[in-house]
């Protein structure tokens, strides 16, 4: 069943040019995995099995989780990191949560102590280096949280050094726009889980018809108001956006909620950090 309203998993690879990318660093691949939602409904074992086998295959030097690991109830998280401990790469695995993880007041703390527990530590308003000085990562909480704080990290690191960041929610990025982010990673859309060839997600173009459709009648148009709790920047639901200056990368998740996915399948990325060429 599961299958049948996710369809089969897939592996995205992207390049993404970076300015003064030194060169111990060209080439360096990251595995991104978002939106699990591991609540025995909306995400299989098979396919997390599948998704972890097709991060290892790929011996990334890095692999970045972004966020919403649980639906609601936060107890699933104990038995998915039984899987995600499997998780490999040459210089870690690192997390932020999304909002999914902290819809209790526990939630934070029962993901974040499992996930610690498997050495996947949870960046919350913070920089690491996993790869040298030369790369910051920068994670940060949930974009609704009020503890969404970008300014004292993001100006902590010196601007000629290029940084990923991860932030679960995509509208976060018309925020960072005012520093410099080499890429950020994000989730939370799932794509908008139903795509319209040449066009987008659903969403994006129930958006439009909400606009345009009469206060009274919009409640009878199926979906027409959900689209507005998830996201305000449904042009960027799903893959490489450039935001100002900025990369934006929007993951279609693993998870799936009903009514299923539709030419949106879930996703495992492949990114690849290449030198910019200079103008």
């Amino acid at each position: 069943m599961l299958r049948l309203l996710s369809g089969a998993l897939r592996v995205d690879t992207i390049e993404i040019p970076i300015a003064n990318l030194c060169d111990r660093l060209q080439g360096t691949t990251i595995v991104q995995l978002s939106d699990f939602h591991f609540d025995g409904f909306r995400l299989s074992e098979r396919m997390l099995v599948e998704a972890i086998e097709a991060s290892n295959a790929i011996d990334p030097d890095l692999v970045f989780l972004t966020g919403d690991f649980v639906t609601d109830d936060p107890q699933p998280i104990e038995e998915l990191v039984l899987h995600l401990k499997y998780l490999r790469s040459r210089s870690g695995v690192y997390a932020v949560l999304g909002n999914h993880d902290l819809h209790y007041r526990r939630s934070r703390d029962i993901v974040t102590r499992a996930l610690e527990r498997v050495d996947i530590p949870v960046l919350w308003n913070q920089v690491e280096y996993p790869l040298g000085p030369e790369l910051a990562l920068v994670g940060l909480p949930d974009f609704w949280q009020p503890q969404f704080a970008p300014e004292k990290v993001m100006e902590a690191i010196a601007p000629d050094i290029p940084r990923v960041v991860l932030s679960h929610n995509p509208d976060s990025a018309a925020v960072l726009e005012k520093w410099r982010v080499d890429l950020q990673l994000s989730g939370h859309t799932h794509g908008g889980q139903i795509w319209i060839p040449g066009y987008g997600s659903l969403a994006k173009l129930l958006k439009i018809i909400n606009r345009a459709t009469p206060k009274p009648l919009r409640r009878f148009i199926p979906y027409l108001s959900g689209y507005k709790k998830v996201v305000d920047r449904w042009e960027w639901a799903a893959g490489l956006h450039r935001v100002g200056d900025n990369w934006l990368y929007v993951n279609r998740g693993l998870g799936t909620y009903l009514p299923g996915r539709l030419f949106c399948p879930p996703e495992v990325t492949v990114i690849k950090l290449v030198k910019a060429r200079s103008s």
